[in-house]
């Protein structure tokens, strides 16, 4: 069973939201995603600065099976991406919620964080992919 940390939001593709105090938003993708890429050998993050819109490739994950792309949860401009993924991709392996976030960004309206799932209906959207 993957671990599905209550307090972050989900989307379908697999990326969290976390909402830090100053109003900007940590994305990264889930511990089930990373489960199933399996050890990871290179991630690319996006420039501090770069806008993106939600559903937007907006960084890759690379392992030994395959390099997928990571898709922007919500819109807005990227603040700060995890320069130390770059000598350490295998922080998003070891703690996927925690050190291995890949980028930050000031999201352009809350309206997009309403629309992701909460840590129940991501829990659900897990279980209907495995059957």
């Amino acid at each position: 069973m993957s671990n599905i940390p209550k307090d972050l939001r989900y989307t379908k593709s697999h990326e969290w939201v976390r909402t830090l105090a100053n109003g900007t938003v940590e994305i990264g993708i889930s511990d089930h995603a990373q489960h199933a890429l399996g050890d990871l050998v290179f991630v690319e993050v996006p420039e501090a600065g770069r806008v993106v819109a939600a559903g937007d490739g907006c960084a890759v994950v690379e392992s030994v099976k395959a390099a997928s792309d990571v898709y922007s949860p919500v819109s807005g401009a990227v603040t700060e991406g995890n320069g130390a993924l770059a000598d350490a991709p295998e922080l998003v392996n070891q703690d996927p919620y925690g050190d291995g976030w890949l980028m930050r960004l000031r999201p352009q309206s809350a309206a997009d964080l309403a629309g992701l799932m909460d840590a129940d209906a991501y829990s659900k959207h897990l279980e209907s992919e495995a059957s």
